[in-house]
C-alpha cells in the first residue's frame, strides 16, 4: 500500500499514520497535506551515524531516547498537526512514548542539504520553538565544518560553531565538531 492509495484532500491525522506504517517513502505532515522526502547523501548518512554513535553512549542510565531519520516529531499550530521527521530528536520525557512520534523532545537536529535548508532554517526553526520542551535546535553544515545551534535559553539567537564543541545542555555533555565530521573529506 502507498500514502497515495489511500489519499484523502485533506488526509487526516490516522490516514496519515496508517499510510507512513505501510509506505517504502517517508512524507512529513502540514494541516492535512503530505510532502515526499528526499534521499540523503553519504555526508549526511555519515555524519548523523556519528552523532548516534556519540550521543548514544552518554545517554545510558537515564530515561532520554534518542531516534535518527524514522521517528516523527509531532507538533500542534494554529490549528494543524504537523508530523517532521528531523534527522536526529531526543525526548527525555518518560511520558513521550507514543509509538510513530514524539511531542516533547528537548534536542532537534536537522543535517543541511541543497534541497531542505531553507525550510530548516526558517521553517522548521519557527514551528520547533513552539514545543515547550526543545532546548536545543541544531542546523548541521554538511559541506563544510559548521554548526548553527539555537537555545531557547539565549531566545532562540543563533549561534555559530566551526571548531571546539557544542555543549547541549539538554543532557549536559559537549559534542566534539571534529566527531561530527568524523570520515568525511573534503570539507571546508
Amino acid at each position: 500500500m502507498t500514502i497515495s492509495s489511500i489519499l484523502q484532500i485533506p488526509l487526516t491525522v490516522d490516514a496519515y499514520l496508517t499510510g507512513e506504517e505501510n509506505c517504502e517513502l517517508r512524507h512529513e505532515y502540514i494541516g492535512g497535506q503530505i510532502y515526499a522526502m528526499t534521499g540523503a547523501s553519504r555526508q549526511h548518512g555519515l555524519i548523523v551515524t556519528n552523532l548516534i554513535a556519540f550521543l548514544r553512549p552518554q545517554l545510558r542510565s537515564s530515561h532520554c531516547q534518542i531516534f535518527a531519520n524514522d521517528m516523527k516529531v509531532r507538533l500542534f499550530i494554529g490549528g494543524d498537526d504537523i508530523f517532521y521527521y528531523p534527522d536526529l530528536l531526543l525526548s527525555c520525557d518518560p511520558n513521550d512514548r507514543e509509538r510513530y512520534y514524539c511531542t516533547h523532545p528537548c534536542l532537534i537536529i536537522e543535517v543541511l542539504s541543497n534541497s531542505t535548508e531553507r525550510i530548516d532554517r526558517r521553517e522548521k526553526l519557527l514551528a520547533y520553538q513552539t514545543l515547550p520542551s526543545l532546548r536545543e535546535y541544531l542546523l548541521i553544515a554538511q559541506n563544510r565544518r559548521e554548526v548553527q545551534i539555537h537555545r531557547r535559553s539565549q531566545q532562540w539567537k543563533a549561534e555559530i560553531i566551526t571548531a571546539g564543541e557544542v555543549a547541549l545542555n539538554c543532557i549536559d555533555c559537549a559534542l566534539p565538531i571534529e566527531m561530527i565530521y568524523e570520515e568525511i573529506d573534503g570539507l571546508t
